[in-house]
């Protein structure tokens, strides 16, 4: 995946997860994840699983395509 891909899944993340109106640490919590790491993720920084990218859809109450849709 590229640098480019991840930012573009990240931006999608971050949107997705304000749409919401959770923080990153309340999303975070939800997950047992760390703050730092959803972070990463939002910022392309960080390549997630499939398994994380499936907990966090749950999280968001979204299919985990909602996730990958329009990118």
């Amino acid at each position: 995946m590229s640098k480019k891909d991840l930012q573009k899944f990240g931006k999608k993340l971050r949107f997705l997860r304000l749409e919401k109106g959770l923080t990153q640490l309340e999303l975070a919590e939800i997950l047992d994840m760390s703050p730092n790491f959803i972070g990463m993720i939002e910022r392309g920084e960080r390549n997630t699983t499939v398994e994380n990218v499936f907990k966090i859809a749950r999280a968001l109450k979204i299919l985990p395509s909602d996730l990958f849709y329009d990118l």
